[in-house]
């Protein structure tokens, strides 16, 4: 299978690409695998520089590290989602769970890898993301399917972050602040998801939440 990735590998070149991880050897490891088969590659270690050279580089792809400081790598996806910048994020990352596979997956990642089978898997899944299909680490793709096909109930994008922040104790005009909007619309985001779980109360929404695998148990 080596070999025939290999031979892939070399219609990647004239691509450009975007890569976050706060940690600068993890990073630079990445750039020297990758760097034969990019024109451009963009190194960045936070999430807010992250997002800013998706916009200043256009990218055709984004290689990222989940957990960043100043915004997650699904945050920073999703807002570039909502300023209808469209480019596949794969997500190189430690976290060895299908339940953070499937939220970034269902966030609207392309591909998730871990970081201790970086490498030729890396490499694999940048091929496969680039011809448009979804790669997740062998491991964890099952279940990962399988909660994010749980997951997908009728709850927006905006929804599911109103829900995520709901889960950490933000009250909704902390909430509000986070997402530029006003209390008001989240109350009517936080009442509609009520209503599709079939809760009436806070306590009961995150607990609910949590047993459907909407998010993350808390600890």
């Amino acid at each position: 299978m080596a070999l025939a990735m290999c031979e892939a590998l070399p219609a990647m070149a004239r691509r450009r690409l975007v890569l976050a991880d706060d940690h600068l050897l993890v990073a630079q490891g990445v750039e020297r695998l990758l760097l034969e088969y990019f024109d451009v590659i963009a190194l960045v270690f936070d999430g807010n520089s992250l997002l800013d050279a998706i916009r200043r580089e256009s990218p055709d792809l984004v290689i990222a590290d989940i957990s960043m400081p100043g915004m997650t790598g699904i945050d920073v996806m999703r807002r570039a989602q909502e300023e209808a910048i469209r480019i596949p994020f794969i997500f190189l990352t430690m976290h060895a769970d299908s339940e953070m596979a499937s939220r970034a997956i269902c966030a609207g990642g392309s591909g998730y890898v871990l970081k201790n089978s970086a490498g030729e898997e890396l490499l694999y899944a940048v091929q496969q993301v680039l011809e448009g299909k979804t790669y997740v680490t062998p491991t964890l793709a099952a279940n990962a399917i399988t909660t994010s096909q749980r997951r997908r109930r009728n709850l927006t994008d905006k929804q599911q972050r109103v829900l995520e922040y709901v889960a950490r104790g933000l009250r909704s005009k902390q909430i509000a602040f986070e997402l530029g909007v006003s209390v008001r619309t989240i109350e009517s985001h936080k009442y509609a998801i009520m209503q599709e779980l079939g809760v009436h109360g806070t306590l009961e929404l995150v607990r609910r939440a949590e047993q459907e695998g909407l998010i993350s148990p808390r600890a």
